[in-house]
């Protein structure tokens, strides 16, 4: 009984690494946040095993389950639609017992979205803090005053609907002076880097919000 979590690619599939294929070749079934995407990544690979739906709506009450088939010498293998399981996807809470039920438990290093934004952002990579997503109401306030002290490059993810609100949050909380650098579709045919001041990056993409689409990755620098 064994518990893999495989990092799939984050919009090329060619970034997949020879040992995830071999892993998810001689796995038993692959869990999967969206069956449908990693089905496509499957028959990319030329792979079939069945496909169980492991997300963020399901995670909580399928846990027991998926703890009783690896109870049962099942070898099983987490991925999530782009990336490495757990980090801002579903994943924690099935590692986290697991654990607590004594099954072994193997990352492997892959893919994910804010290492290589935080490296082509020409900002310092040395020190930094991955926040992902801020929330959505209660709480965000309270998160944004904490960042304004931080001295070590800053990290968000965040959802093209709300990048405009997030840019001008942190213009008003970070200052508009502060460099930063927006990501977006990164390893994809239309990848695009967005650096400057927050200010800078605010009226670009107040100037051309046709081109919000796809994952964003935002990385500020901290406080000099």
């Amino acid at each position: 009984m064994k518990l893999y979590l495989v990092p799939t690619p984050i919009g090329n599939l060619d970034d997949i690494t020879y040992r995830a294929v071999k892993i998810l070749q001689s796995v038993d079934a692959v869990l999967a946040e969206d069956t449908r995407n990693s089905g496509i990544l499957l028959k990319h690979l030329n792979i079939s095993k069945p496909l169980y739906a492991h997300h963020a709506h399901n995670e909580h009450h399928g846990t027991n389950g998926i703890i009783k088939l690896l109870k049962e010498g099942k070898v099983l293998a987490l991925v999530s639609d782009a990336g490495t399981p757990a980090i801002s996807d579903p994943g924690f809470l099935l590692v986290r017992e697991c654990l607590k039920q004594g099954i072994e438990v193997e990352c492997l290093p892959g893919a994910t979205a804010f290492v290589p934004a935080l490296v082509n952002s020409g900002l310092p990579a040395d020190r930094f803090i991955f926040e992902g997503f801020l929330p959505h109401k209660k709480g965000r306030q309270t998160r944004l005053k904490n960042l304004v002290e931080e001295e070590r490059t800053i990290i968000l993810y965040e959802s093209p609907h709300r990048l405009l609100k997030t840019l001008e949050q942190l213009a008003e909380f970070l200052g508009i002076d502060r460099q930063a650098c927006v990501s977006r579709e990164l390893t994809k045919v239309f990848e695009e880097n967005i650096r400057g001041t927050l200010s800078e990056i605010l009226l670009h993409y107040q100037s051309n919000p046709n081109t919000i689409k796809g994952e964003i990755v935002i990385v500020v620098a901290g406080k000099a």
